[in-house]
């Protein structure tokens, strides 16, 4: 008996956008110096992600989620109005690489702003973060499951050689008790092409 294939809904998250839904999704997204912010809740099998390039919005600019401090806030509005309470909330980021070989000169690169920000906010909302993979000089492509909170991972080196000698050790790691996590590692970024691996 042949098994019929998984029939995922599926979607593909552009920057400076967000996406939640009370429905299993399996969602993409491409990121560089850009930060994604995959939120989910396990007890009611819920989740959320954002796609922001910059960290913060001055006052000036439209209110978008191309900016870290709307993007956040928007994503837990949205997830609140599928009745996920932000205390069961649980967090996981990715991306924020040096890409850019203009960002080498800067006290602060885009990237490294755009992670900082990440961790403050959901800080102030009291949102434990349960794993991440940020930082380094290389892009990545994740995709986020809406229910279980999954996420798989694959990692390209930057093709600038400058950008390769100044990738950094980070640190990826989530709780012991957390099911379906990774277990606490050091990964080393921007060196070679990482396949996708078991889900984060």
């Amino acid at each position: 008996m042949v098994t019929p294939p998984e029939n995922k809904k599926r979607h593909f998250l552009m920057p400076a956008t967000l996406f939640a839904s009370a429905e299993e999704h399996e969602v993409t997204t491409i990121l560089g110096s850009c930060i994604s912010v995959c939120l989910f809740d396990p007890r009611r099998g819920r989740g959320g992600i954002n796609h922001f390039m910059l960290p913060l919005r001055n006052g000036e600019q439209m209110a978008s989620p191309k900016y870290g401090n709307i993007a956040i806030a928007k994503l837990i509005e949205q997830l609140s109005r599928l009745g996920c309470r932000v205390a069961d909330l649980r967090a996981k980021l990715f991306g924020g690489g040096m890409v850019l070989s203009l960002q080498a000169d800067r006290v602060r690169s885009v990237g490294e702003s755009n992670i900082l920000i990440a961790r403050e906010l959901l800080a102030e909302y009291g949102i434990p973060v349960v794993a991440s993979d940020v930082g380094g000089a290389c892009s990545r492509r994740i995709v986020f499951n809406t229910r279980t909170g999954d996420v798989m991972e694959s990692r390209l080196a930057s093709p600038n050689p400058m950008q390769r000698a100044s990738s950094r050790t980070v640190s990826r790691s989530a709780p012991r008790s957390s099911p379906g996590n990774v277990r606490p590692a050091q990964v080393e970024l921007g060196i070679r092409s990482r396949g996708t691996g078991p889900p984060v």
